[in-house]
């Protein structure tokens, strides 16, 4: 580095590694390195938040840009400018003596510009006698075309992120648009389901969206709002279902959907079970003939596996929505333990692991064959997870999977909410699938 360059303030102001750093990087410029100066001020306007600067401190820099000649910053046109402050505070807006040092101080703090100060302190040039500068003390703007490219991507970076606020703001605002009108639209239809349990889920996320947030902040609520919406479509789509399939009365018996407007929608279960014989019932495998009976006469005509326990064909019964493996993990991480090795990789390792703690509940191999026809293999496993991560709450794991199979063969029952429930409770778990 050229001795040139290293310059200490005038007065009492006082040296520090800072400047001097900021000194050395404006040694680096290349060779015929050019930039638009105003061009350069708008990068640094959109980057202000990541380069430290003050707004007021900006329209400092505004006004010291003016007294640069040419349009273009390059070595070759010099890179000192040498205002005084009268005329300095004229072009800033008319700010005063002592805001305008303050901000100057920012300014060369933040490595945007340089002092070289004269020995007396004053601003001035020396011309030779063809009036071109041949020395001139006031303030350098080197670091501004030496830190170009970064302050360019410090722009870019600023201008993308802001983008992505906006483009997650919107697609939030039509999340909870759609919702809201959907469950308008619900209760104005008498569509069965429990929508006061829903419109409290929609607004406590209501209430969880930040006066000032970030798209990191926005994200995840973002997901679970749209994790709603998607169910909440799909009750309107079971009804709008149910409602052509009454129309056609050769459609079969167990395909039909409940239309009384009194019925129950499982929005988030309350992991209880009802005393008496449905749980005496759900409880004992060999229930007596007429709970047999009446357990044959609710299960889907689709057939089912005659393995003890295991799960049952994945075309038999009407199925539920399913879900990405990963989410039914981070809800049910109790599970995990149970899988082929301590871990679960892929719905195979999902579905042995529940028939391990199927057994362990004390649910009945039948109990679990009718929910695997009932909701299909994967969800039945599903189900079995989220009772293990709730098992200290429910008194017969038995009886509650058989109400939520006849929930589910009703169209009275999704699993959406209960997982969602368990995300809220367990939050982001360290424990991932292999």
């Amino acid at each position: 580095m050229e001795s040139g360059y290293v310059t200490t303030p005038f007065g009492r102001r006082p040296m520090s590694l800072g400047m001097l750093a900021s000194q050395q990087l404006a040694e680096t410029i290349e060779p015929g390195m050019k930039r638009s100066k105003w061009k350069l001020f708008r990068a640094i306007c959109e980057a202000r938040p990541a380069l430290g600067v003050t707004d007021r401190a900006l329209t400092v820099l505004d006004a010291l840009l003016t007294f640069y000649p040419d349009d273009e910053i390059s070595e070759e046109k010099g890179l000192i400018v040498f205002p005084s402050n009268a005329q300095l505070s004229l072009r800033a807006r008319g700010m005063t003596p002592a805001t305008l040092r303050r901000h100057l101080a920012v300014l060369v703090e933040a490595g945007l510009i340089l002092r070289k100060d004269s020995p007396n302190g004053k601003r001035y040039a020396r011309r030779d006698r063809a009036g071109a500068i041949g020395e001139a003390f006031g303030f350098s703007v080197a670091p501004l075309l030496a830190r170009a490219v970064e302050i360019e991507s410090l722009a870019a970076h600023a201008v993308a992120d802001r983008e992505l606020l906006r483009v997650t703001r919107e697609r939030l605002t039509v999340c909870r648009r759609d919702i809201s009108k959907l469950i308008a639209a619900a209760l104005e239809e008498g569509v069965s389901g429990n929508w006061e349990g829903i419109s409290a889920m929609f607004r406590a996320l209501l209430a969880r969206i930040p006066r000032v947030a970030t798209a990191e902040d926005l994200a995840p609520l973002l997901d679970e709002m749209g994790l709603l919406r998607a169910e909440i479509v799909n009750m309107l789509e079971r009804r709008i279902k149910a409602k052509k399939i009454d129309a056609n009365e050769s459609q079969i018996e167990h395909h039909k959907q409940n239309s009384n407007p009194n019925s129950l929608y499982e929005l988030e279960p309350s992991f209880e079970t009802k005393q008496g014989e449905k749980a005496a019932a759900d409880n004992d495998p060999n229930a007596g003939p007429s709970d047999e009976r009446r357990l044959k006469q609710q299960k889907p005509s689709g057939g089912m596996s005659n393995r003890a326990g295991g799960a049952a064909d994945p075309g038999a019964g009407p199925g539920l929505k399913s879900f990405p493996l990963g989410l039914v993990l981070q809800a049910c991480p109790s599970i995990l333990d149970y899988g082929p090795g301590g871990s679960i990789g892929n719905w195979r390792d999902l579905m042995s692991a529940a028939v391990v703690v199927r057994s362990m509940l004390g649910v009945s191999p039948s109990a679990y064959e009718e929910a695997c026809s009932g909701m299909g293999p994967e969800n039945a496993a599903t189900v079995i997870a989220c009772i293990l991560e709730r098992g200290g709450h429910i008194n017969s794991p038995g009886g509650y999977l058989r109400d939520l199979t006849r929930r589910t063969e009703r169209g009275e029952f999704a699993i959406g909410p209960m997982l969602m429930a368990l995300v809220r409770t367990n939050g982001p778990t360290a424990r991932h699938a292999s």
